[in-house]
């Protein structure tokens, strides 16, 4: 992995040395160079996500596809959002407005006299090993993104937003970016906090959510796959994650009452990597079946979720203040 890591290093020096750090100082933010620099390092991660999309799991899909993909509007719309975050505009608008509120708070936060809890010291002759620690933070990372995806779909003024992200009748490979930005919002914010909480090193940071993001686009992919009786209990497949998609399976576990009462929250197979958790915690569904995806109010009441970026996005807004 040496030389790997090294030609990754190499290339994004140049990469920032002839074509960001320029921009950086036109702007005006000569103050920012550091950021850049590992802003530099996410662009890189992003466009090497999006060659193993393109080369790797798009071949997939159509190798062995679940379903025809008849409407293409919406697919382009689910590209947009995985090249927004992909590329790191979202980060760029995260650096621009929340930025200097996460520096404040935790910098109050040491000021206060929270520390930073370390795995590394935990066993140092084991922890010590860069391979043991990321796998230890994997775990860690794994953990609290099980119980946050659950929240999502546990709490009504959550689940208004991240509707969003099951609206979609085509699931493809390009479809796990498609959330509400609040969504996404909450989602970088918590993470973020978490990682300075435990320690993450930045390098293994990046790792660790290149891995997960990459995995994740495999899971939403157009993909009649499933890893074994033995395989889909070590690693989330595309047919566990599906199951988690269906409609009126995998986020709700009663429909609205006849009352107009809203429909109980719950669903199955939450676990972003890792399926462990959802047996552990018992929300773990095996079967072998690939449904149809959506929400069921969208599919039995025509609720409209929105087509394009700005339409989805503003009806988000609508359904989290009670207006649509």
């Amino acid at each position: 992995m040496e030389p790997l890591i090294e030609l990754f290093a190499y290339v994004q020096a140049w990469l920032f040395e002839v074509c960001i750090q320029p921009v950086v100082f036109a702007m005006g933010f000569g103050a920012h160079l550091d950021l850049a620099f590992g802003a530099t390092e996410w662009l890189m991660v992003g466009l090497l996500e999006i060659a193993v999309l393109i080369s790797v799991i798009g071949p997939l899909q159509r190798w062995r596809p679940v379903e025809p993909m008849i409407d293409v509007a919406t697919i382009r719309t689910d590209i947009f959002y995985t090249l927004l975050h992909r590329l790191g505009l979202f980060r760029l608008a995260l650096f621009f407005t929340l930025d200097p509120f996460l520096d404040s708070a935790i910098g109050a936060l040491r000021v206060g006299g929270l520390t930073t809890f370390h795995l590394d010291d935990i066993w140092p002759a084991v922890t010590g090993h860069a391979l043991v620690s990321f796998v230890l933070y994997l775990l860690l990372f794994d953990f609290f993104s099980y119980w946050y995806h659950r929240a999502q779909h546990q709490f009504h003024w959550w689940w208004k937003l991240h509707a969003l992200h099951h609206a979609q009748r085509q699931m493809t490979m390009w479809s796990d970016n498609r959330n509400h930005l609040l969504d996404d919002v909450l989602h970088d914010v918590f993470f973020v906090f978490l990682a300075v909480l435990i320690g993450v090193a930045p390098g293994q940071f990046v790792a660790l959510v290149a891995l997960m993001q990459l995995s994740e686009n495999l899971q939403h992919a157009n993909l009649r796959v499933w890893f074994g009786h033995f395989g889909e209990r070590l690693w989330v497949s595309p047919r566990f994650h599906r199951m988690h998609h269906a409609i009126g399976i995998g986020h709700e576990s009663q429909p609205p009452a006849a009352n107009g009462a809203p429909a109980v929250l719950g669903g199955c197979n939450f676990g972003v990597l890792l399926p462990c958790w959802d047996m552990l915690f018992g929300t773990a569904d095996f079967t072998l079946t690939y449904p149809a995806t959506g929400v069921r109010d969208q599919v039995e009441q025509g609720r409209d979720y929105g087509r394009g970026f700005w339409s989805q996005q503003w009806r988000g807004v609508l359904r989290l203040v009670g207006r649509a």
